[in-house]
């Protein structure tokens, strides 16, 4: 089912889901249900799975020269979908970059959901590797969120890349896309971004998830620029609780994103990472009631593969 039907048939009441991390290479998949088998009591219709594209390290041969070699530290997205859709059920949410996806990738990655009854999909740009100071697309691939979005919603009519294939079976993704409350780090302004995130929308894109926040007011504001900017769809908050101390800095520096001084002075007092992640759980708590106390469709949490807090802030919730 589509994440916009799931919205739908809730009639106004805010449902609970969750994004996970593929497990290191090397690692098996129970590693995955052990962090899902908690949570599974809050009734998720759909669970998000993260891509991790791959990077590049440089291995000194004998001969002094360097050699560019590929990394995938957390491959198995697809199959992860597959294996949670199998096991429990419930909707899996692929996400889908333009980094290190040619437009053969896509499509080819794109009818490899189709096959599994996969539903939706997260189109994302992507960040740039560590080897990047900034995002470079892969060659024939896509630079913009919004073309790949483009490309889906072409696959969604039967346009594929190859001509003769014309006309054939299409697609039928429901399509994601990401909305930044405090902006995108690269983006000039607030203006500038809500104008990209519009034109994700007329391409295609039927739902936005937000990047994390920690101050209510900054989603609410996002929201009303966005509908006065003439974007209808259902825009999800999504929420991270402050787990360890040295996040702190962490979350500010890699995210964008703005952590309210009340935050910050609680967390500093706390002698240890169990009394902060204690804060982090009690603050995200406070943000959820308020969200649902607002009628948000859905309350989507970022786990990073951890259940322990999310299970405690549901717990309190739904």
């Amino acid at each position: 089912m589509k994440v916009t039907e799931h919205v739908a048939q809730a009639n106004g009441k805010t449902q609970f889901s969750f994004e996970i991390l593929p497990p290191l290479k090397g690692q098996n998949i129970q590693s995955i249900f052990d962090g899902i088998d908690p949570l599974m009591e809050f009734n998720p219709p759909f669970i998000d799975v993260t891509y991790h594209r791959e990077e590049y390290v440089y291995k000194e041969l004998e001969n002094g020269f360097l050699q560019k070699q590929v990394v995938r530290k957390r491959p198995g997205t697809v199959g992860i979908c597959a294996a949670i859709q199998n096991k429990y059920d419930v909707d899996a949410i692929p996400h889908i970059l333009c980094g290190g996806f040619s437009k053969e990738d896509t499509e080819n990655f794109l009818i490899d959901l189709g096959f599994l009854g996969i539903d939706n999909v997260m189109a994302l740009r992507g960040d740039a590797v560590k080897s990047e100071t900034y995002f470079s697309p892969e060659k024939d691939g896509h630079s913009y969120a919004s073309q790949l979005v483009a490309q889906i919603s072409d696959l969604n009519n039967g346009k594929y890349l190859e001509e003769e294939l014309q006309n054939t079976a299409p697609t039928n993704f429901c399509i994601g896309v990401a909305g930044y409350p405090e902006k995108h780090l690269e983006a000039p302004s607030m203006d500038s971004d809500i104008y990209f995130l519009k034109k994700k929308i007329a391409k295609g894109a039927t739902y936005v998830v937000t990047q994390m926040f920690f101050d209510n007011s900054k989603y609410f504001s996002f929201v009303e620029k966005c509908r006065k900017e003439g974007i209808t769809v259902p825009i999800i908050p999504g929420l991270k609780p402050i787990a360890t101390k040295k996040q702190l800095n962490l979350i500010p520096h890699r995210f964008n994103v703005d952590l309210p001084d009340d935050l910050i002075m609680e967390v500093v007092k706390c002698k240890d990472n169990q009394a902060a992640s204690q804060i982090g759980i009690e603050w995200c708590i406070t943000q959820s009631k308020e969200l649902i106390e607002k009628g948000v469709p859905v309350l989507h949490y970022y786990s990073m593969g951890k259940s322990n807090n999310i299970k405690a802030i549901a717990s309190q919730i739904f």
